[in-house]
């Protein structure tokens, strides 16, 4: 379709090519309309012209911090087609969040919607040096006391440029090596690091993810239903640029309550999500199966039996391939219809896919594309490829990226999708990436016939079921400064939210275990008040004694062994989590 490695190019030729195609959509005062491609093009350019008007140029960084929707993607495209640089910044951040990213990365303007988010954004934003306006998609007074910030509208602002506006010469020159974002991803110190990725490495990764849906014919003219946060590398990549490449349609969901309705409503062919909507989407089947019962239940078990039985490659019996198409019609397609009726895959990734999950929806007739990427990477360094499916494991290098285990058992990645390096950090750069290959900090290996499976993780970092990047250094830090608490370690890879382990003081460890609770809640949630919503403490077990190096709970440099702290507490944790 084009042989441009320029997003904002690639744009433009799609829109070219396919003007009358519809581009993006979004449900407005509960109505679903969108932009055909050219007038997601016109668009794009206006809103390029106006942010050229507010001095932005060449190089320059733009902060978008807004809920999914079709402005998020124009101001994307847009910065894009001057050549400045996206920063997204994530609608949950608390205000010193976003003002880490604005500071480190130097931002000249900041883009926003309404409410707590622009307050948060505009109070960041105005003791932030270089951020001189702040720009709003939606009608909105700040209330935030602002000292010398200028609050513009988006849309008043591209309106009156007028019909006739001159945008002739608004697109940049630009270079496939030059930057297209920086996006901020957590490190172990708890400072979120911003990554550089270049218009050509996303484009590799777009072309590489392309290529592997070509086998089924889903390279071209797909629907996407768009969920996960644009801020977020695994959505901007795959909900964004390569629906584009692809001459697709973009529906932004509502929200993760409406994720149903949506589905049902906008009817997608593709749909990107991390682990933790398919664990929403299977228990709500399964609730729904358990308050029906009877016979509806009962056929359904038996559609999955069977499902699972064609999975694992054992020959159905003559009676059971009858029944298997049977149950086709009268079960799996219903389930299907909820899902929308025309969806054909789910890609997951994020976050490690249960593979019991990832089974039952093919066992339903739904596919599961589980990939494993890193922010560093653009995002998806591997996937499973849709003909053949390994859903335990994470699918093959996607074409143009090399994988191979380094005598530790790292996982290490090399090709066009990987990032120039972090931000103002060239020791944290060098750390990551050296002779040519990107040190992921994950563990794993490589089957004879190149699937990669996940064993474990070098680095701390905490991966929620969501696919976020939760360092818990920091949280651990803020905890242990509170003086009814010794010490603290955090949980939650692959859970829905945080639970910590608290040692409490030794003053508080002398009361009766209700005190002690009642105190160290009353610490936890003066912490959490500083906390973004996926970094805040939800439950917590009290810790039998403190850790140490006599109980091999801490190093001899007084670091918390972590896997020693879980195995010891882990049924403890379980009954939280369970709840």
């Amino acid at each position: 379709m084009t042989n441009s490695d320029v997003l904002s190019d690639q744009f433009f030729e799609v829109a070219a090519r396919y003007p009358e195609r519809p581009c993006l959509c979004e449900k407005t005062n509960g109505t679903w309309q969108g932009l055909t491609y050219k007038e997601t093009a016109d668009q794009v350019l206006r809103a390029a012209a106006f942010l050229k008007a507010q001095g932005v140029t060449k190089g320059d960084r733009v902060v978008i911090a807004s809920e999914n929707r079709i402005d998020w993607a124009i101001a994307d495209l847009a910065i894009m087609t001057l050549g400045a640089l996206v920063v997204p910044s994530y609608s949950t951040n608390t205000s010193e969040d976003h003002h880490h990213v604005l500071t480190d990365s130097g931002a000249v303007l900041a883009i926003t919607s309404s409410g707590e988010l622009a307050e948060n954004l505009a109070e960041a934003a105005d003791r932030s040096p270089a951020c001189q306006t702040l720009v709003l998609f939606d009608h909105y007074d700040i209330q935030t006391q602002k000292k010398r910030l200028k609050q513009i509208n988006w849309h008043d602002e591209i309106a009156a440029l007028g019909e006739s506006a001159d945008l002739a010469d608004i697109r940049a020159e630009l270079n496939p090596d030059d930057l297209a974002c920086l996006i901020y991803t957590s490190g172990t110190g708890g400072l979120p690091k911003g990554v550089m990725l270049t218009h050509k490495s996303i484009s590799a990764n777009v072309k590489g993810v392309k290529e592997m849906l070509r086998e089924v014919n889903l390279d071209d003219k797909q629907r996407f239903l768009s969920l996960l946060p644009l801020s977020h590398s695994y959505e901007h990549t795959g909900g964004l640029h390569l629906p584009i490449r692809m001459g697709s349609e973009i529906w932004y969901c509502e929200s993760v309550d409406q994720v149903s309705t949506n589905l049902q409503e906008a009817k997608p062919t593709l749909m990107i999500a991390v682990p933790r909507l398919y664990e929403v989407l299977h228990d709500r089947i399964e609730n729904g199966l358990k308050a029906k019962g009877g016979l509806s239940e009962k056929l359904f078990r038996k559609a999955l039996a069977l499902g699972l039985k064609t999975l694992q490659g054992d020959k159905l019996s003559f009676a059971e391939a009858i029944w298997d198409r049977v149950l086709e019609r009268l079960v799996r397609a219903k389930v299907r219809r909820r899902l929308g009726g025309r969806l054909q895959y789910f890609c997951s990734g994020g976050a490690p896919l249960n593979p019991e999950i990832g089974k039952f929806f093919q066992a339903i007739g739904v596919g599961i594309l589980q990939g494993y990427g890193q922010t560093e990477a653009s995002p998806v360094i591997s996937l499973n490829p849709p003909k053949d499916i390994r859903i335990s494991t994470v699918g093959k290098a996607v074409p143009g990226v090399e994988i191979k285990i380094d005598p530790e058992g790292e996982i290490l990645v090399r090709g066009d999708l990987v990032m120039q390096g972090y931000w103002n950090n060239p020791a944290a750069t060098d750390e990551a990436i050296y002779d040519g290959w990107l040190h992921t900090g994950d563990l794993g290996d490589i089957s004879a016939d190149g699937f990669l499976s996940i064993t474990g993780r070098k680095k701390e970092i905490i991966v929620n079921s969501g696919g976020d990047n939760i360092a818990p250094a920091r949280i651990e830090a803020m905890l242990t400064m509170q003086g009814n608490i010794d010490q603290a370690m955090i949980t939650g890879d692959k859970r829905p939210w945080l639970a910590a382990v608290v040692v409490p003081s030794q003053e508080v460890r002398k009361l009766p275990k209700p005190e002690q609770e009642k105190f160290i809640k009353s610490a936890i949630d003066k912490v959490n008040e500083n906390l973004s919503m996926l970094e805040k403490v939800r439950r917590f077990v009290l810790a039998d004694e403190a850790f140490s190096i006599e109980n091999s709970e801490m190093t001899p440099t007084l670091k918390i062994r972590r896997h020693i702290v879980l195995k010891r507490y882990q049924d403890a944790l379980d009954k939280l989590y369970s709840r």
